[in-house]
């Protein structure tokens, strides 16, 4: 290996240690942040017998934020793992999470009957780098994560957001601002891998029979029309400060 090809090497080698130092040093520092929050935030507050309980809790719903969750279910899946702990106290760990700003809780909403659906709500972060700082593996699934940034948007403008069902179908968000205008929200990372794909993303906006906007969220792709529905690419959308 000639001197000149081994220096260039060497020189992608430190990049990608130096690369390796700041994830390390920003998972770091986000386990700290979550640290003071339980520390100060959530100990001196409230009182909770089992620490390691709690934060087992914790960690299963920052793995499993954007997934639709129920106490039920979670109770199961903590049981199997060998976790003792009750349906009220999983139900109060939730909402100190929750007011402790750590997760939001996003419910489901029946468009047909108008009325909010019970035991079938996702949650999600209010900082995805909670997610980060919590798992070794960065892999995410783009799906929940464009989701969880969407949400997030919304709610610093201050939205209202619930899942919205319709028959068996399901629209991402329901948006509803403080006049009661509303917005229905598809969020995908693309709808251009095949027909299929696009069709399943905007079949449930198509079953809304208001007038109220309708919106398909995508990461990148190039921009649509179909049936009135506005296709936005999420970084333009959120850069131009948009409503829904």
């Amino acid at each position: 290996m000639s001197r000149g090809l081994g220096d260039v090497y060497k020189r992608q080698i430190i990049k990608i240690e130096n690369a390796m130092d700041r994830a390390l040093y920003k998972r770091t520092y986000i386990k700290s942040v979550i640290g003071k929050i339980l520390e100060k935030d959530i100990k001196h507050r409230v009182k909770i017998r089992n620490v390691s309980v709690f934060e087992k809790v914790q960690t299963y719903l920052i793995n499993n934020f954007g997934s639709t969750t129920s106490l039920k279910s979670m109770l199961k899946e903590l049981h199997k793992s060998g976790m003792d702990i009750k349906r009220e106290t999983l139900n109060r760990y939730i909402n100190i999470l929750m007011d402790a700003k750590i997760i939001y809780e996003c419910k489901r909403f029946d468009l047909k009957s108008k009325k909010s659906i019970n035991g079938e709500q996702k949650y999600y972060l209010s900082d995805m780098g909670f997610y980060f700082a919590t798992n070794t593996d960065n892999r995410i699934n783009y799906g929940p994560a464009l989701e969880n940034v969407v949400f997030n948007y919304a709610k610093s403008k201050g939205y209202d957001i619930s899942i919205g069902r319709i028959g068996k179908l399901e629209c991402d968000f329901i948006m509803r601002d403080n006049m009661n205008n509303y917005g229905y929200v598809q969020v995908t990372m693309t709808t251009m891998l095949n027909r299929e794909t696009e069709d399943r993303e905007y079949a449930p906006l198509e079953m809304i029979k208001d007038n109220y906007p309708k919106y398909v969220l995508t990461r990148n792709d190039m921009i649509q029309k179909r049936n009135g529905i506005i296709h936005e690419n999420i970084p333009q959308f959120m850069a131009a400060g948009k409503l829904f």
